[in-house]
């Protein structure tokens, strides 16, 4: 065998042994073995302060979703005791088995606090199985664990996986497994994102931006 050939076969080993190492460091694409669910205008429900137009706390422009609302907002509906939110609810979803996943691109301004930017919406016990907030540039379960850091001015790629029968949710940023959690049992699931106040400590003004939102599911 030539040693031109041998050089190149040694190289060819040497990409592949870099590459399998690279998907062990970083696991592989969280959508990978899923189907992506087709998405229309229909599936895209804006939830906002019931007193105001929908253009004066949403816009979509160039594909960019863009969502903000102030401390003082009222809330989705007249008889509604949560606080203020301008956000996307997937409609036409629903689910309540097997293995389903959000995946967006957001982008959260420096200056908004206090803020949940993506969610899933219905539990066995309480209103929500996940709730993501922004405190300072950091990304928090809840106001609890800590998911990310430094997540202002920047768009990050934001996978939530959550496994049904399984009872687990995964939350992947820009590829990367960061947080997993039992979830808060079966009910009427769907998933959320925009910008929604925490009951406390939150800014007065409070935005988020989403490209790209696509729903997959598990075969």
């Amino acid at each position: 065998m030539r040693i031109s050939n041998i050089f190149m076969i040694l190289s060819l080993f040497i990409l592949l042994v870099s590459i399998e190492n690279i998907v062990r460091v970083y696991g592989e694409d969280p959508t990978y073995g899923f189907t992506s669910v087709p998405l229309t205008d229909a599936n895209f429900e804006v939830q906002k302060p019931y007193n105001i137009p929908v253009e004066q706390r949403y816009s979509f422009i160039d594909g960019v979703h863009r969502f903000w609302v102030y401390a003082h907002d009222k809330p989705y509906s007249p008889s509604s005791p949560t606080q203020p939110r301008t956000e996307i609810r997937i409609k036409g979803l629903d689910y309540h088995s097997g293995v389903w996943q959000f995946e967006g691109y957001g982008y959260v301004p420096k200056g908004t606090s206090g803020a949940t930017i993506a969610q899933i919406h219905g539990a066995a016990h309480g209103a929500t199985t996940l709730l993501l907030r922004i405190y300072s540039g950091d990304m928090r379960y809840y106001a609890t664990d800590l998911v990310a850091k430094n997540l202002y001015d920047k768009w990050f790629r934001l996978n939530i996986i959550h496994d049904v029968d399984g009872g687990i949710v995964t939350v992947f940023i820009d590829g990367e497994n960061k947080f997993q959690t039992k979830d808060q049992g079966p009910g009427d699931l769907y998933f959320k994102c925009g910008v929604y106040a925490a009951p406390a400590h939150i800014s007065n003004y409070m935005e988020s931006r989403w490209r790209d939102i696509k729903i997959y599911k598990k075969s």
